[in-house]
């Protein structure tokens, strides 16, 4: 069961670690920036934002399989990923 009261910091290295295995595939990170409208300028300089993150998280939520996949080679559930975003979209 995931805790309610969301660490900043904590969601943000859920979001970054999500953004890395994200931009590790290239067609993944082809549609990430298709669909989201960032570029890769976008992302390195606006990295730490969270409305930034939270697109990335809401991303893979867009793809279950992603979503899934993610949250597996991080070590995070897929909860805690959607919470990692909701906390973001707050903070933004």
């Amino acid at each position: 069961m995931g805790r309610s009261d969301t660490n900043p910091r904590d969601t943000q290295t859920v979001a970054l670690n999500a953004l890395v295995w994200t931009l590790g595939d290239e067609r993944r990170a082809e549609r990430l920036v298709s669909l989201t409208g960032l570029t890769p300028a976008d992302l390195r300089a606006r990295l730490g934002e969270p409305a930034v993150l939270a697109a990335c998280l809401a991303f893979l939520e867009g793809h279950e399989p992603d979503l899934l996949a993610c949250a597996d080679a991080i070590g995070a559930t897929p909860e805690a990923l959607v919470a990692a975003r909701a906390a973001l979209e707050r903070a933004a």
